[in-house]
């Protein structure tokens, strides 16, 4: 800080503190000499003298809490701390309290320079709410032209938007149907467009529109991942782009995958009039629950890509954002002025250690209810950058009749592979073009090429037509319509020739999701190291009790080296013995799939330390004593008491993570506690073990890594009783009805599921304490 900033900020906060025996509000008329933006849940101040103290006053006077304006004048009030504070911004993002709330919509808010003399203050303010949309005309007289443009949001903060036409010598001339690519990566990025904009134009003769959310690449506004003023701008862009001539049929669809495809949830349940579907890929069902799986935080993936949304969310933080300037772009360099105001998001990340109340503004599973469009959404059980969450906000989505899911083994970005790619074609075919689906003949012909090029694999093919026999779409929209919901892929990876491949070896349907009609597959833990469907009874001196020592090395450890779109390696390392528990079945008289939620651990456990976090496994141990890693669940035990019962199911284990019902456990007590499986479909064939294994979480997960507490004793350690007053058990959603192929596919074969050779695990009987 240079000394003239030190000085004029230590002036001003000393100036404000003399003006705080101010009445709480005053009735002056606004005097304001700055500009306040109102936008949805936020106020943004503007053109306001440097280092300013302005304080928020609520409708009802109260005093909210007083930002001092960055260099430039700005401040942007979002976050209401639970008590008063003053706070400097523009230094980094961080807050110095996360215990509160935000904005809520309404009228009379006004903003006050308490130690000017007069006193300055603005007129009643409004914060606008989602659903405060502006009149049609708003929307009628914005104009989009090929390339980059600027899309006005209600608040009048511009947006950077790429429009991408196709190729008008394969595809014909204009309007074309048109879909919306829509995140703070670099959609708007007019020398590279986004895969889902690059599919879109080049394989589906669609018109491709790459949106920045506020505040990254060009656009205006603050940066706030997942907000409620994203949302409303979502609204605000479809409504625009679905306006312009290119767009075929005065709709538009969106399409994307990851950050693109969650923004389409936010975005879908606003409802604007003039979006015509969504089509989701792996996505996630709630940022908090993301960040900390099972209330114990993502090192791994998810705080890296916090940072890189950080770090790419600043000023000319991503290096066309600088070209586009340097080629004078004025409106891009204006918008850079206020990144200041942006929140520090990975240090804002870990220190919501509980949910909060306000956080249900952004989960997913509250929100999706609303949407009324067709949706069509994959993801994969290991994904190893946003997990298999999402599956449990299925059932959730009751707005619109027509859904399909599709979910399969494999990884993150499997969703833009041959697995789905054809009948995510389909879909937008049916419900944005309004045409019957039929991949273009010249692509046909090269698809092998292209495929190969993409995906580093040769024979690889789109689906062949399904509806070319029907004379007319509605004919054609009725059939795909009387079809399933839920579409489930198994063995991907050993569907054809190529190891790895990104094909399915076959496929179950179903109407809803969790699937109707699973029988309750439930296993005690019992000795040795066996899960038996016998309730547990002891013999020859066996207490029931075994135990394992906590492992500070594991959270660390994540099992993919090296990624690539295709292929991966991966290091897949065993815990010491003395650092986890191994229980399995006897060979399975049946073939057995597991289908659903993931199932829970119903355990009773105990530590010699209060904050134990622990890790269940589910794996399957071939008869060659080969070992696949299936699924996994990681849980912090203080959590154990705020079981959601509203959203639990019989086989899934919700818990609220709210900080009112966490409890930490005392130590050497045993206590029960229900650990939940992320959920999954694998084939378990007859002669196959399934295999329980507890351990400290890590090891277990493609990306994801673990911030485990850190203990004042080397010999941390958790048991976990097997006796009949203190049974534990393994719940799994089981169908034995299906035909399974009958040879199993070797190690190294299947997406997502690493492997290797089985090892056993003791299990030594303690007394405990």
């Amino acid at each position: 800080m240079s000394r003239f900033r030190a000085f004029a900020r230590s002036r001003i906060i000393w100036m404000f503190a003399l003006a705080v025996a101010l009445p709480a509000c005053n009735d002056a008329g606004g005097n304001a000499p700055f500009t306040v933006r109102e936008g949805v849940k936020n106020l943004t101040v503007l053109d306001a003298e440097p280092f300013e103290p302005l304080t928020l006053y609520a409708p009802d006077g109260t005093r909210l809490l007083t930002l001092i304006t960055d260099e430039l004048g700005q401040a942007h009030f979002e976050y209401v701390p639970s008590e008063y504070v003053v706070i400097q911004t523009g230094e980094g993002g961080d807050l110095p309290s996360y215990d509160g709330t935000t904005l809520e919509p309404g009228s009379g808010y006004i903003i006050r320079d308490d130690s000017a003399d007069p006193v300055i203050e603005t007129g009643p303010l409004r914060v606008l709410g989602v659903n405060d949309v502006p009149d049609d005309s708003f929307y009628d007289q914005q104009k989009l032209v090929e390339g980059l443009n600027y899309i006005t949001m209600r608040d009048g903060v511009k947006l950077s938007a790429t429009v991408w036409y196709p190729d008008t010598a394969i595809c014909g001339p204009g309007p074309w149907p048109t879909v919306v690519n829509y995140s703070g990566y670099s959609p708007s990025n007019p020398d590279n467009a986004p895969p889902g904009v690059q599919i879109a134009t080049l394989l589906l003769c669609y018109a491709g529109v790459g949106v920045n959310m506020r505040g990254t690449g060009c656009s205006g506004g603050v940066y706030d991942i997942f907000d409620v003023a994203q949302h409303a701008d979502g609204y605000d862009i479809i409504e625009v782009v679905a306006r312009q001539w290119f767009a075929k049929g005065g709709k538009v669809g969106m399409i994307g995958l990851s950050y693109p495809g969650i923004s389409q949830l936010y975005v879908a349940y606003t409802r604007p009039p003039h979006l015509a579907a969504v089509a989701p890929l792996s996505v996630i069902e709630d940022p908090w629950r993301q960040a900390w799986p099972g209330g114990i935080y993502n090192s791994g993936f998810t705080q890296q890509w916090i940072q890189e949304r950080d770090k790419e969310a600043t000023a000319g933080g991503q290096s066309w954002v600088q070209k586009q300037i340097d080629g004078g772009d004025t409106t891009c360099a204006e918008n850079q002025k206020l990144r200041s105001q942006n929140v520090n998001f990975e240090v804002f990340s870990q220190a919501l250690t509980t949910f909060p109340e306000a956080a249900n503004e952004r989960r997913l599973s509250n929100l999706v209810p609303k949407i009324n469009v067709p949706l069509f959404l994959t993801g994969a059980w290991q994904d190893e950058q946003t997990g298999s969450r999402f599956a449990t906000m299925l059932d959730d989505i009751t707005g619109t009749t027509i859904r399909r899911f599709t979910m399969f083994n494999g990884r993150h970005p499997d969703g833009y592979t041959p697995l789905t790619l054809t009948r995510l074609a389909e879909f937008l075919s049916f419900y944005v073009a309004k045409e019957i689906p039929r991949i273009n003949p010249a692509l046909r012909l090269l698809d092998s090429v292209i495929l190969k090029e993409i995906f580093d694999a040769d024979d690889l093919h789109f689906e062949e037509d399904r509806f070319g026999q029907y004379q007319s779409y509605d004919e054609a929209l009725k059939a795909y319509e009387s079809e399933p919901v839920v579409r489930v892929l198994f063995e991907s990876g050993y569907g054809s020739d190529v190891t790895e491949a990104p094909v399915a070896r076959f496929e179950r349907t179903f109407t809803t999701w969790p699937p109707p009609g699973a029988q309750k597959g439930e296993w005690y833990l019992s000795a040795p190291g066996a899960l038996t469907t016998e309730t547990p009874s002891l013999t020859g001196g066996d207490n029931g009790i075994d135990a394992f020592l906590f492992d500070p090395e594991a959270g660390d450890k994540s099992y993919i080296l090296k990624d690539s779109l295709f292929h991966i390696a991966w290091d897949w390392q065993y815990a010491d013995q003395e650092h986890a528990l191994g229980y399995q079945t006897d060979p399975l008289p049946v073939d057995t799939m597991v289908i659903g939620n993931g199932g829970y651990v119903d355990l009773w456990m105990a530590s010699n330390v209060t904050d134990p976090v622990i890790e269940a496994s589910i794996l399957e141990v071939r008869p060659d004593g080969t070992e696949f890693l299936v699924q996994s669940g990681a849980f912090r035990a203080a959590h154990r008491n705020g079981i959601d019962r509203a959203r639990s199911q019989e086989f899934l284990i919700e818990y609220t993570y709210a900080a009112t019902q966490m409890s930490y456990p005392p130590a050497n007590e045993f206590f029960n506690v229900k650990v939940p499986i992320r959920p999954f479909a694998h084939a378990f064939r007859k002669g196959s073990r399934i295999r329980l294994v507890f351990d400290t979480p890590g090891r277990d997960q493609g990306f994801w890594e673990y911030k485990n507490p850190v203990y004042d004793r080397d010999d941390a350690k958790i048991a976990i009783a097997r006796t009949p007053d203190m049974p534990s058990k393994l719940i799994l959603p089981l169908f034995q009805d299906f035909d399974i192929p009958d040879d199993p596919p070797p190690c190294y074969s299947l997406r997502g599921i690493v492997c290797r050779d089985y090892l056993a695990l003791p299990n030594t009987a303690v007394t405990w304490p």
